[in-house]
């Protein structure tokens, strides 16, 4: 079973930053969706909010994919490998 965070979501919930025309994000939303690990996804192009979150930190960059995975630290253009190594609890 899945931990619940104070805001609602699941403890291990991955959420991915992505912006249209990205082949990094195209290419880990296939390794994803391949692992059948779920995702959210949130284009900064239309969410002026993620776009300063992902600027946060990634050196004041929009570098995407970004993925947080519940409450660990943000990862800039990670593997899927590390995404599973967060999730694992």
């Amino acid at each position: 079973m899945n931990d619940v965070t104070a805001n609602g979501a699941t403890a291990n919930a991955v959420t991915m930053y992505w912006r249209p025309g990205c082949p990094f994000c195209i290419k880990l939303r296939t390794q994803l969706r391949l692992a059948r690990i779920p995702y959210r996804k949130v284009n900064i192009w239309r969410d002026p909010e993620a776009a300063a979150f992902v600027r946060s930190v990634a050196d004041g960059n929009e570098t995407v994919p970004t993925v947080v995975v519940g409450a660990h630290p943000a990862m800039v253009n990670p593997s899927v490998r590390r995404i599973r190594e967060a999730l694992r609890p």
